[in-house]
């Protein structure tokens, strides 16, 4: 079994319930004690942007995404941003949480080569 997993997010801005959901699965994940990564692609990159991820705020159950991604990289969850998918959006790193790497899918494509469960939303 693997001790690595993998949550990929493709959408924020978009749907903002894909970016909280990809959060609470990752930090379950962490809870699970699996050294976990999340990659955010396309308009999932604006999750990474502190300002973006204050306006998503979901009904129901969910955190505040700030909160969620917060608590993620506090509890030792990795979270990568696509860097095409950064620079066609004209995000720039000081926008970013701290910690936050920016990367292409050569890193996506390295975790997930070692058996790396994914799951994306």
């Amino acid at each position: 079994m693997s001790e690595t997993f993998c949550v990929t997010i493709n959408s924020c801005k978009e749907n903002g319930d894909k970016a909280t959901v990809g959060f609470v699965v990752a930090t379950a994940a962490l809870g699970s004690g699996k050294d976990t990564m999340v990659f955010l692609s396309t308009d999932g990159v604006w999750a990474a942007v502190k300002d973006e991820a204050a306006k998503i705020v979901e009904d129901g159950p969910f955190k505040p995404l700030t909160e969620l991604i917060t608590n993620f990289m506090s509890a030792g969850g990795r979270v990568v941003a696509c860097a095409p998918c950064c620079k066609k959006r004209d995000i720039d790193e000081a926008e970013l949480f701290d910690g936050v790497d920016i990367a292409g899918g050569a890193v996506l494509v390295e975790w997930l080569s070692n058996g790396s469960p994914n799951v994306s939303f």
